[in-house]
């Protein structure tokens, strides 16, 4: 089958990709040409672990190629996919329509056969109608269907994700666009990953209410933490003991300094405003994003608390600024707000993270960017762990305390523990949901 995929952002890079894996011709189009350019020429604009390769490999094949030309991408296409961004819009909360209402302007001047327009991006309910009616009124003679596909890509794992997902969620209005959707998803059936088949709204909606129970899982683990820290228990054992109920589950249970990324965030104003303009509020959604960002600036607190109530002439070590590990997004990251506090009270901040550099250098100004964690520790106040990459899981203790000017730590991941810290020649260490350690 041939597939469009417009937009060779996250999600429609990594779709086109793992579409032409499963055998599929695939045509990515985007209107930037430096990022076109970039992946005719073998380059990944983002980092995706796995991504490169798997590019390669098809691109080699002759199932996947790159292109401005949007008629050329829809040439024979049975299918086009929607992958543009749906950015917070300003001042209201609402997801930004307007790359999906453009693209699909131009899907309608320029396809001539029956094609099935499918939304990946993220859309509020009711999109897909709109993007119906956006595409009879620029092309009434056009026949075509409208489908909704959200995505659940989890950045760091997207290739697993898509390859072996929980589920893939499709909403229709006919059978035939129902047809072409069960073609392309053909692999996955075979080996019995569930599809569900459904109509558009309720498609639509599954994406929001999913991004938002796992927001609400890991604001409330939060906020147990915060209890957990005044009340002398440890929020790991107490997520270890929700996460064995079987109705509850270990996902999303693990404190930190709060949940950051290019879905959550977006995801939850966009539902809380469709509760509004419905009258249907979304009250735990509500609170979920309040919460988050006090969660945020309770994390400031407690490292103002070990520099002694001011960060002016203090120099502090971050390690990890990306959302996340595993991949190079910024967005809504913790560090956001807490690497601009550091600087913006005086301290002198460098920062280690094996891909946030690219995002991180606009992102963050006023910081110093190093590659390693001893050099960046020397005659350090103190160090922070802001993302837990694998690199920081097993750093030697002992050599950080002793390059540092005054050995404290504060693991906002909870990899370390207040044990590892005494032995590795810390006076004071504080995490998230634990007792901390200090020495009077």
């Amino acid at each position: 089958m041939r597939i469009a995929m417009i937009g060779t952002g996250y999600v429609g890079l990594v779709s086109g990709v793992c579409f032409s894996d499963f055998g599929h011709d695939v045509v990515c189009v985007d209107k930037d040409p430096r990022k076109i350019e970039r992946l005719n020429n073998g380059e990944v604009p983002i980092y995706e672990p796995g991504l490169d390769e798997l590019m390669a490999r098809n691109v080699a094949a002759g199932r996947l190629s790159f292109t401005l030309d949007l008629e050329e991408a829809l040439a024979g296409a049975e299918a086009v996919f929607i992958a543009v961004g749906t950015p917070t819009r300003r001042g209201d909360g609402h997801a930004d329509l307007s790359f999906v209402m453009a693209a699909a302007e131009e899907i309608a001047k320029t396809a001539t056969d029956y094609v099935v327009v499918v939304t990946k991006s993220t859309v509020p309910v009711g999109t897909n109608r709109k993007v119906a009616e956006t595409i009879r009124a620029a092309n009434p003679d056009l026949a075509f269907d409208v489908a909704s596909n959200p995505e659940f890509l989890r950045e760091g794992a997207a290739i697993d994700d898509f390859m072996r997902p929980d589920r893939v969620v499709v909403g229709v209005q006919s059978d035939r666009a129902a047809e072409v959707m069960a073609e392309i998803y053909r692999p996955l059936f075979l080996r019995e990953f569930p599809i569900i088949t459904t109509d558009l709204e309720s498609a639509e909606m599954i994406k929001y209410a999913a991004n938002a129970f796992l927001a609400v899982k890991i604001t409330f683990i939060n906020e147990i933490a915060a209890l957990c820290e005044k009340v002398g228990a440890d929020v790991k054992e107490v997520s270890r003991g929700m996460g064995l109920d079987g109705r509850i589950g270990n996902k999303f249970l693990h404190a930190g300094p709060g949940y950051g990324g290019s879905c959550f965030p977006k995801d939850t104003k966009a539902l809380a405003r469709i509760g509004q303009e419905f009258a249907a509020p979304m009250q735990i959604t509500e609170t979920v994003i309040k919460v988050n960002e006090e969660v945020k600036r309770r994390m400031i607190d407690k490292l103002l608390d070990l520099c002694g109530g001011s960060f002016n002439g203090r120099t502090v070590t971050v390690l990890g600024v990306t959302f996340k590990p595993n991949t190079d997004d910024m967005r809504d990251a913790p560090a956001l707000t807490i690497v601009p506090a550091l600087v913006g009270g005086g301290a002198k901040v460098r920062v280690v993270d094996p891909q946030g550099r690219h995002e991180g250098e606009q992102m963050l100004p006023g910081v110093t960017w190093q590659d390693d964690p001893y050099a960046a520790a020397e005659g350090a106040d103190l160090l922070v762990i802001l993302t837990e990459w694998n690199e920081f899981r097993g750093l030697d203790l002992g050599r950080l305390s002793g390059a540092m000017a005054r050995p404290r730590m504060a693991d906002l991941r909870n990899i370390y523990s207040a044990g590892d810290a005494e032995k590795g020649g810390f006076e004071a260490y504080v995490s998230i949901g634990r007792s901390p350690f200090m020495v009077m």
